[in-house]
C-alpha cells in the first residue's frame, strides 16, 4: 500500500474514544496518504506499507495536533494599562465607566485596518502553533457592528492562509452592547438578527454563532432570539454561560443542541443535564478563572457524573485572559479544577474536536482523519500538564505536512 510517509518507532496516545484511558500504543506506527491517517496502530499490526518518506521518532510520543477551542484571538488594542489598575484596586465597573472594558478594546477594533488586526493577531496564533496547535477556532465580538464584526471575522479567516493551520469562526456580535445602544440592548439585538446574522452567513464568514448569557451581557430571552436566527441561517450555536452567574443559559443552549457551553462556574443539575442530554461540550477556561482571581470552580463532579464531555481552551483575549498557551492552560485546568490528566489531554484533542464540530476530522489519530500529529520530547503524556513554561515540542504535523 503507497503512502506519503509514515512515522515510525513511537508512542502513541491516540485519544481514540474506542481504547481505553488515552488509547496509548507503545510500538505504534502512523502512516498518511492524502494529507490523512492511512492508519494510526500498533507497528506490527500495521498493513504492508510502501511509504515515500519514513521518520523515525526514536521513541517519542505522537499525539493528534491539540485544538484550542476558544479563543478571541483577533482585536486591536490592548488592556495592559487597565491589569495595572485591577492590581491598584480599581473594580471592573469603575474601569468600564471609565471607558476601559470591552467597549475599549471595541474602539481600537473599529480603528484597526484588517491589515493591522491580522498583524497582531499573527504574533499570537504563533505561540499557540509552537506548542502543537494545529486547530484554533477564532470569535469575533470586538467590533460590534456590521462592518468591524465582518473585519474582524476576515481577518480570522485569513490568519488560515497566512500561517499552516486550520481556524474556524464564531459570530460573536452578542458580547456586549455598544454604546449606541447603551440605553437600547433590545434594539442591538434586533440588529444582529435583522441585519448581522444575515449578512454573516451570507458571505460565509462564520462556522457558528456565539452569544455572552450574563448579568452584564445578555439575557435568556435575548439570547434565544439571536439562536432562532443562527438556526433558520443554518449556523449551530455556543455560548457564554455561568461564568458570573446562574442565568440558565446552558439550558438554553442545550435546547439548540448547541456545541458547547464555556465557562460554566455557576452551572447547575438542571442545566447539567440538559447539557447531557444534548451532547453539548462542557467548555472550562481556567485562565479567565485565574486572570479574574475567581474563587467559585466548575461543578466538575457534574460534569462527571452526567458524562458530559470536558474541553479546555485557552480564552486568549485581552481583558480577562491574556493567555497563548495550551500547555499552560492544561496545567491551570489540573491545579485550579483538579482535572485529570487524561481529561486535560482529551480536552485540547478529541472533546475540543466536538465542541467545534469536527469530530469526524480532527481530534484522535484514527484511519479516515485529517493528519494533524504533535510529536514530544517527553517520556510520558503527563509531562504536558505537569510541566510550566518548557515546551517539550519536537516537530508538529498539520496535514501530514
Amino acid at each position: 500500500m503507497r503512502c506519503e510517509r509514515i512515522w515510525r518507532n513511537a508512542r502513541l496516545a491516540t485519544m481514540a474514544p474506542s481504547l481505553a484511558g488515552l488509547g496509548e500504543i507503545e510500538d505504534g506506527l502512523v502512516a498518511c496518504a492524502d494529507g490523512r491517517i492511512l492508519y494510526a496502530g500498533p507497528a506490527g499490526e500495521a498493513p504492508a506499507l510502501e511509504p515515500e518518506a519514513s521518520i523515525d521518532c526514536d521513541g517519542r510520543w505522537i499525539t493528534p495536533g491539540l485544538i484550542d477551542c476558544h479563543t478571541h484571538l483577533v482585536y486591536g488594542g490592548d488592556r495592559a494599562e487597565e491589569f495595572e489598575l485591577r492590581l491598584a484596586g480599581a473594580s471592573y465597573d469603575e474601569i468600564a465607566r471609565a471607558g476601559g472594558g470591552i467597549v475599549s478594546t471595541m474602539a481600537a477594533t473599529r480603528a484597526a485596518s484588517e491589515e493591522d488586526l491580522i498583524a497582531t493577531a499573527l504574533p499570537r496564533l504563533d505561540a499557540l502553533i509552537a506548542e502543537g496547535a494545529t486547530t484554533v477556532e477564532v470569535k469575533s465580538g470586538y467590533g460590534l457592528d456590521l462592518a468591524a464584526e465582518m473585519k474582524q471575522l476576515r481577518a480570522a479567516r485569513a490568519l488560515g492562509n497566512r500561517r499552516p493551520i486550520s481556524i474556524r469562526t464564531t459570530f460573536l456580535g452578542a458580547h456586549a452592547t455598544p454604546p449606541e445602544y447603551a440605553d437600547a440592548t433590545s434594539g442591538y439585538v434586533d440588529l444582529i438578527c435583522r441585519e448581522m446574522i444575515p449578512a454573516i452567513a451570507a458571505a460565509g464568514l462564520a462556522d457558528a454563532v456565539d452569544a455572552f448569557c450574563e448579568t452584564i451581557g445578555f439575557s435568556v430571552l435575548q439570547v434565544r432570539r439571536v439562536f432562532e436566527t443562527a438556526r433558520n441561517h443554518g449556523l449551530p450555536v455556543k455560548i457564554h454561560a455561568e461564568q458570573l452567574s446562574n442565568r440558565h443559559g446552558a439550558a438554553l443552549a442545550a435546547a439548540f443542541s448547541a456545541l458547547s457551553a464555556d465557562h460554566l462556574e455557576y452551572l447547575d443539575q438542571e442545566g447539567a443535564n440538559a447539557m447531557a442530554r444534548a451532547g453539548t461540550v462542557a467548555t472550562l477556561l481556567p485562565g479567565a478563572y485565574y486572570f479574574m482571581r475567581e474563587t467559585r470552580r466548575p461543578p466538575i463532579e457534574t460534569l462527571r457524573m452526567r458524562k458530559i464531555p470536558i474541553a479546555i481552551a485557552t480564552d486568549s483575549n485581552p481583558g480577562t485572559s491574556p493567555l497563548t498557551s495550551l500547555l499552560l492552560t492544561m496545567n491551570m485546568a489540573a491545579t485550579l479544577f483538579r482535572l485529570t490528566v487524561e481529561e486535560c489531554l482529551i480536552g485540547v484533542t478529541r472533546n475540543a474536536a466536538r465542541a467545534l464540530g469536527l469530530a469526524d476530522e480532527v481530534g484522535t489519530l484514527e484511519a479516515g482523519k485529517r493528519c494533524d500529529l504533535a510529536i514530544w520530547d517527553i517520556e510520558r503524556p503527563a509531562q504536558l500538564v505537569y510541566r510550566i513554561g518548557l515546551n517539550p515540542l519536537h516537530a508538529r504535523v498539520w496535514g501530514g505536512a
